[in-house]
């Protein structure tokens, strides 16, 4: 059987296009397995997870226990605010206890950037990066390019633009990094206080209008401002953004052209997308969703099979 190239998965960045298109041939047979009747495998029967989540989560927490529990896995889930953490205790010794349980794999979003790499040099376990502050979220990435593989059947050639907060997503920086990998061309689209300043190093265009943004690509992925992260103002006001950054059905329609919208969520309707927009033909909001335990089902198989 083929295997990945690494132990654990950090980031898009630490991955190789043979290990994305393995667990993207690994999530086709999963996505099988969850529309089947009966939606568990015996595969990881042996296996226990920890989930951590040291900030909130929907989405992403639901989709990683929902995958381990098809799989058969014996999944302990933790959170932060209830737990010893709020009494000083560190990281490393907060999650060597958990181990001690004899946990086999590790499933952690930290709100500091780095926090999976630092965990998967300090303890013996397979960790798996739900999310690192403003870093990285390579499952959402892996997802999302998964939805344009099953919309556009490839997604080498595909012009995707990744529109809002860029200066705050973990969500784009996974995406940018997974997309060029697979051979896609990536723009970014944004108010000039939401764009770093080292975009471009990363081989990432910026076109600052909208309309000349969604003119030119076949997938728009819509990103909403990350409120939680912002310690100042970078834009005047919510409905200024939403006038020019926002994505309503009038300008959709006006595109000369069909394009795919994805958003990771949790949505701001009316805000970076609107109502009739995220549920429109055009959108597939919801298929991420499905996809996401497809992949992470994938994700973790392939790491779970590692493990000595």
């Amino acid at each position: 059987m083929k295997e990945l190239s690494v132990n654990h998965l950090l980031g898009i960045k630490y991955i190789n296009e043979d290990d994305i298109n393995l667990i993207f041939e690994t999530a086709d047979h999963f996505k099988e397995v969850i529309n089947r009747p009966i939606k568990k495998v015996p595969s990881l029967r042996d296996i226990t997870i920890a989930n951590i989540f040291f900030e909130n989560s929907t989405r992403t927490k639901l989709s990683f226990e929902l995958a381990q529990k098809r799989l058969s896995a014996d999944v302990i889930n933790f959170a932060a605010s209830s737990s010893s953490v709020t009494k000083g205790e560190t990281l490393i010794d907060t999650v060597n206890n958990i181990l001690s349980m004899k946990v086999d794999m590790v499933v952690m979003r930290h709100a500091s950037p780095g926090a999976a790499v630092f965990l998967s040099k300090n303890v013996k376990a397979s960790i798996v990066n739900a999310g690192d502050g403003a870093h990285e979220h390579p499952t959402q990435a892996l997802l999302d390019a998964y939805t344009i593989r099953e919309k556009l059947v490839d997604v080498a050639g595909k012009k995707v633009v990744i529109v809002g907060d860029i200066l705050h997503s973990r969500v784009a920086l996974s995406n940018i990094y997974s997309l060029q990998k697979l051979g896609a061309e990536v723009k970014v689209c944004g108010p000039k206080t939401l764009i770093p300043k080292y975009i471009e190093e990363l081989g990432v265009k910026v076109e600052p209008n909208l309309r000349k943004a969604l003119e030119w690509c076949d997938v728009a992925n819509m990103l909403r401002v990350q409120n939680e992260r912002l310690d100042i103002s970078y834009f005047p006001s919510t409905r200024e953004y939403a006038m020019q950054y926002g994505l309503d059905k009038t300008l959709l329609d006006s595109l000369n052209k069909e394009i795919v919208i994805m958003h990771p969520g949790p949505i701001n309707r009316g805000v970076e997308i609107t109502s009739d927009v995220a549920d429109s033909k055009q959108s597939v909001i919801l298929n991420q969703v499905e996809n996401g335990v497809a992949i992470r089902m994938a994700v973790i198989y392939l790491l779970a099979s590692k493990i000595k």
